[in-house]
């Protein structure tokens, strides 16, 4: 998730050097949103003309971290730091990678041309930004980077080249290019033509503006302003109808007093200068014009809020960081809702029931002759592994291998030329998987990344892949990570059964069911206060056993090690079949036991395997499907959840026990994001 960054000082006169100290503690206070590289937009050296195109604008970018910018800048010896400025605007951001690898190229501020008269900080994905792209290539427009986030300030420069005439405001011209851009976008936009003035807007990604002022603010109410002149090519909209009722009321913050703005994707980066926020809803558009910040939209909704309100934060710089969250790993449980959807965005469509994943469409023909697929990862990614087996194997009737890498590596395992191997890593620098690619890659079968970090190794390495965009994870213990590997899988499985007649009822059912998932996810979180009750009476417990077979097997897999990894108690995943070949012997009043139990293929026998826990004194804690009576007579407890598609209900059913887990370790006293002897990305053997 990239970090938006932007300051503006209107008659409040600021070094050169100090607006740099102010963009770059922006973009310190939004590292933990992850990040591969950091870029800044300033004024460059003052002209002695008048002319407006006289402006000019620096760009400066710089992979790595932001320490790494912050050195690059003060060796600009054509800027000068000392210079003071009464008014400027600056940008800053930091760039996690979506399209194209980390490079000063891909970094943002992006720029319209290479006289910078318009640059761009974006945070979200512009799902149309292929076509986009070749229409202005068709005008003469030239690209320069890998990037989505490219086409808007090329597409903001077309507007602006052909403009009816010169009044035409810096806000018009954002206003009429947002319409085109499908996808999510949080935008704010500097231009030499337009020097001191802003424009920030969003739609689905988060954008919010501080307002700092020695003066009294003239109003902390501002009315939406629709339909206005600037939407009329310098006519007067006089349809009072099209406006709150708001003839006496200031439609600006600022009052061309000295004021001081910043923009930012997060309140962390602007808690430390001021308190006075405004949140920017989907399809505002913020100007600030000589000092005064005014909000504007394309035209009013039903039951909308027709005013934005100035909200003055009462929260500590580290707990916003957080949002509302104790711990970034339950900041990212809660984010899975949107995560899911981050992974699905703009690769399946409901209405042809289409699936395409772009980073594997031009080897489909190669995968489907292939002889069978074998999928390799470590930890939760072997997890993701098992859970999305088995619908793998019947969506494309290909056998399928699931390979622990280390273990793959310790056996001389045959691997052939017609094999496909899928290497899956949140991380993409995984040692053993990495290990286990070279070894394929060596023996000529296809390669198949499926990675949360763009530019990584394996991503770099394999001979295609998918990114599941699940947004960087904070916490050491994998959540929305593993839910966005299950997603990608399931797709992959999609796309190929796509020319199989006879599968096409399951493949709707399936797109039917991730279709509803994000909103049943949040009815499982829902939950949360019932599991914590149940953490309560487990967490001085000093095992806990998990149980579950066929598309559920997984669940037990990945919530044992969730257990372990955070609260170090001894966890373990039992796959229900085998109870009777050991695990039952460990079975009494006193070990706590959790199953879990859906309405799917494998109901009777999971029901057989409860019987044969509460038959040893056993006091199981139930997952199951809603209103289950028979179940929820011989449960100890039980956690209902929504009923989905039975390949996707290891989605539902993992989050119960990713949230258990949290709480456990909360109750024990542990750092739930900083485990023991555990670290994010495991790059050694």
């Amino acid at each position: 998730m990239c970090g938006i960054f932007a300051y503006l000082n209107y008659r409040v006169p600021r070094t050169r050097k100090e607006i740099f100290e102010t963009l770059v503690k922006g973009l310190q206070r939004l590292e933990y949103r992850g990040y591969d590289s950091a870029g800044i937009a300033v004024d460059g050296p003052n002209k002695t003309t008048t002319d407006n195109n006289s402006n000019t604008i620096c760009l400066i970018k710089k992979t790595g971290k932001v320490k790494a910018l912050d050195e690059e800048l003060y060796k600009k010896d054509t800027l000068d730091l000392d210079e003071e400025l009464y008014t400027h605007f600056g940008l800053a951001h930091t760039r996690w990678a979506t399209h194209g690898e980390p490079s000063s190229l891909n970094s943002h501020p992006h720029r319209s041309d290479k006289d910078n008269e318009f640059v761009v900080i974006h945070n979200g994905i512009i799902t149309n930004y292929k076509e986009l792209r070749k229409y202005l290539i068709s005008k003469g427009y030239e690209f320069e980077s890998e990037t989505d986030t490219e086409v808007i300030p090329k597409l903001i420069k077309y507007v602006y080249d052909n403009r009816e005439d010169d009044s035409v405001t810096f806000s018009t011209l954002v206003e009429r290019v947002i319409p085109q851009l499908e996808g999510a976008f949080a935008l704010v936009v500097k231009s030499r033509h337009y020097p001191g003035e802003a424009v920030g807007t969003r739609r689905g990604s988060p954008l919010l503006i501080g307002v700092r002022s020695e003066h009294e603010l003239s109003t902390e109410h501002i009315p939406v302003q629709y339909n206005s002149a600037h939407l009329k090519k310098g006519v007067q909209e006089k349809n009072s109808h099209n406006r709150p009722d708001c003839s006496d009321a200031i439609n600006s913050v600022g009052d061309g007093k000295a004021v001081e703005y910043y923009f930012a994707s997060d309140a962390s980066a602007i808690i430390e200068h001021t308190n006075k926020v405004l949140y920017l809803e989907d399809d505002d558009v913020a100007e600030v014009t000589k000092g005064e910040l005014s909000i504007h939209r394309m035209k009013r909704q039903a039951g909308e809020d027709p005013v934005r309100a100035i909200q003055t934060l009462q929260m500590e710089l580290q707990q916003i960081m957080k949002g509302n969250f104790d711990a970034f790993m339950q900041k990212e449980i809660f984010e899975q809702p949107e995560s899911v959807v981050n992974t699905m965005r703009g690769r399946i469509s409901h209405d042809s029931n289409e699936v395409v994943l772009g980073g594997l469409k031009d080897h489909l023909k190669e995968i489907k002759r292939c002889r069978r697929l074998i999928m390799i990862g470590c930890g939760t990614s072997f997890h993701a592994a098992v859970a999305t087996r088995q619908i793998l194997e019947e969506l494309t009737e290909l056998p399928v291998m699931v390979e622990l890498a280390s273990d793959f590596l310790d056996r001389n395992t045959p691997v052939f030329r017609d094999d496909v191997s899928f290497f899956i890593s949140q991380s993409g620098e995984t040692a053993d998987t990495l290990m286990a690619l070279r070894y394929c890659k060596k023996h000529g079968a296809l390669t198949v990344g499926i990675t949360n970090t763009v530019g990584s190794t394996i991503c770099r390495e394999t001979d295609c892949g998918v990114h599941i965009n699940a947004g960087p994870e904070i916490g050491v213990a994998s959540t929305k990570a593993y839910t966005s590997q299950f997603v990608a899988l399931i797709m992959f499985g999609l796309m190929m059964s796509e020319d199989r007649l006879s599968l096409q009822e399951r493949r709707l059912e399936i797109i039917n069911g991730l279709r509803v998932l994000p909103e049943l996810i949040k009815q499982v979180l829902s939950l949360d206060s019932k599991i914590k009750a149940i953490a309560n009476e487990l967490y001085q417990q000093r095992s806990l056993l998990v149980m579950g077979r066929g598309f559920n097997y997984a669940t037990c897999l990945e919530g044992a090690l969730k257990i372990k990894e955070i609260t170090y108690m001894h966890s373990e995943g039992i796959l229900a079949g085998e109870l009777k070949h050991g695990p039952l012997a460990l079975i009494d009043m006193h070990m706590p036991v959790i199953m879990v139990i859906m309405r799917d293929a494998c109901y009777i026998k999971c029901q057989n395997a409860l019987q044969q826990v509460t038959a040893r004194s056993g006091r199981p804690i139930v997952i199951c499907c809603q209103d289950d009576a028979e179940l929820t007579t011989n449960a100890y407890q039980t956690i209902e959840l929504p009923h989905t598609v039975d390949c996707l209900q290891g989605i539902l059913s993992v989050i119960p026990l990713q949230l258990l887990s949290f709480h456990l370790a909360v109750l024990r006293g542990y750092d739930v994001d900083c485990p023991r002897n555990l670290a994010k990305s495991v790059t050694v053997e």
